[in-house]
C-alpha cells in the first residue's frame, strides 16, 4: 500500500469512463483530491462521483492552453491518462476520428506533463500486440492489427521519447476487456459485455461475430485499482500487462449473459452474424504486474455480469451512440 501522510492530488482524464470513474472513487475513498477531465462524449455527468474532493472539468483534450492551465493550477502528483475512444473494431472505419481523439489529444496531456514535470500513467491496450501467440508478454514486439492499436502504440512511443529527452516519468499499463459498474452500455461499438447486457434488457439479440470461438480474458475493474495507485511511487519507465488470466470464448460469454438475463426474466436470443476483422485469440501474461505491483486478479465473469445487469436496470433510458463513418467500404451489415 502507498503510505499517505498528506493529501495527494491526482488528475484523471477520461474520468467518466469505466476505469476512470472507478479509479476516481477508489482514490476519493482514500482521501485523495481528484481532478477529473472528460468531454462526456462517452460518459455521463450524473454517473460521476459526488465528493468535496472531486473537481470536474468538461473539456476536450485538444484544448491545449486550458489543459496546461489545469495542470499548473492543481499541480497533481500524477496524471492518469485514461481518455480514449476505445472502439477497436470500428477504428478502421473512423481513422481520422481515432487518431485525433487518441493520438493528438494525448499530445496535449503529454506537453502539460513535460512542462510541469508531472508523472503520467498511460492506459494503453492489449491491441498493440496484434495477431501473435498468446499469452502476450511485455517483451514481445508490437504489431497492431488495427488503427486503434496503432494509436495506442504511437502514444507509448511518444512517452518514451519524452522520457528520454525530458526525463518525463511515465508508466504504461496494457489492460484488456475490463468490465464492471459505470461502463457505457449505450455504445454499440465497444465493450461486448456492456453491449450484451443492454441488448438483453432491450429485447435485442446477443450478436456473435463469426463462430464465437474467439478467446478473451475479461477483467473485473476492481482488481486493477490498487496496482494503479502503486504507480504513483513506482514503476517509472515500465510497461505492465494487467488483467485476468481466465480465458473464455465469446460463445461462453454469451451463454453467461443469457443465463444471468433469465434470472431477471429476460430471454435474449444468441445470433451469429458475419465475421469481422479482429484478432482471434487475445489474452496476456501478467507475471510482471504480479511481481512488481503485487497484482492479484480473481475475476468472476458471471458475478460481474450480474452486478452490471442489476446496475443497468436502475439506469435511465439513454440515447444509443451512432458514429458517423468516414468510409463505408466493406462496412459490416450490422453497423449499416
Amino acid at each position: 500500500m502507498v503510505n499517505i501522510n498528506t493529501q495527494r492530488t491526482v488528475l484523471i482524464t477520461g474520468c467518466a469512463g469505466l476505469i476512470g470513474n472507478n479509479f476516481a472513487r477508489f482514490l476519493l475513498n482514500k482521501n485523495y483530491k481528484v481532478v477529473g477531465i472528460d468531454n462526456l462524449t462517452g460518459g455521463f455527468i450524473d454517473l460521476l462521483p459526488v465528493d468535496e474532493n472531486f473537481i470536474f472539468y468538461k473539456l476536450d483534450l485538444d484544448s491545449q492552453t486550458k489543459i496546461r492551465e489545469i495542470v499548473e493550477k492543481h499541480k497533481p502528483e500524477v496524471v492518469y491518462h485514461f481518455a480514449a475512444y476505445a472502439a477497436e473494431g470500428l477504428s478502421p472505419f473512423i481513422r481520422y476520428f481515432n487518431y485525433k481523439n487518441n493520438v493528438l489529444a494525448s499530445a496535449s496531456i503529454i506537453n502539460a506533463c513535460i512542462q510541469n514535470q508531472t508523472k503520467i500513467v498511460f492506459a494503453s491496450s492489449m491491441a498493440v500486440y496484434g495477431t501473435q501467440n498468446p499469452p502476450f508478454t511485455e517483451i514481445m514486439n508490437c504489431l497492431p492489427d488495427d488503427p486503434y492499436g496503432v494509436a495506442k502504440l504511437s502514444i507509448e512511443h511518444d512517452l518514451r521519447c519524452a522520457g528520454n529527452q525530458f526525463n518525463l516519468r511515465y508508466s504504461i499499463i496494457r489492460p484488456h476487456n475490463v468490465i464492471g459498474l459505470f461502463q457505457n452500455i449505450w455504445d454499440k461499438y465497444r465493450n461486448v459485455l456492456g453491449i450484451y447486457v443492454h441488448n438483453a434488457i432491450s429485447g435485442k439479440p446477443l450478436m456473435i461475430f463469426g463462430d464465437g470461438e474467439q478467446t478473451r480474458a475479461f477483467s473485473d475493474v476492481k482488481f486493477i485499482l490498487e496496482p494503479l495507485e502503486k504507480l504513483i511511487l513506482q514503476g517509472d519507465f515500465q510497461t505492465y500487462n494487467i488483467g485476468s488470466d481466465r480465458v473464455v470464448t465469446i460463445n461462453e460469454l454469451a451463454r453467461i449473459v443469457k443465463k444471468v438475463s433469465q434470472e431477471f426474466n429476460f430471454s435474449p436470443k444468441i445470433q451469429y452474424v458475419e465475421k469481422r476483422h479482429e484478432v482471434m485469440h487475445a489474452y496476456s501474461d501478467h507475471n510482471k504486474a504480479k511481481s512488481e505491483l503485487n497484482f492479484a486478479d480473481d475475476t468472476q465473469v458471471e458475478e460481474v455480469t450480474r452486478q452490471v445487469f442489476e446496475w443497468a436496470l436502475e439506469q435511465p433510458k439513454r440515447k444509443i451512440l451512432d458514429m458517423k463513418y468516414e468510409i463505408d467500404k466493406d462496412l459490416y451489415t450490422y453497423w449499416r
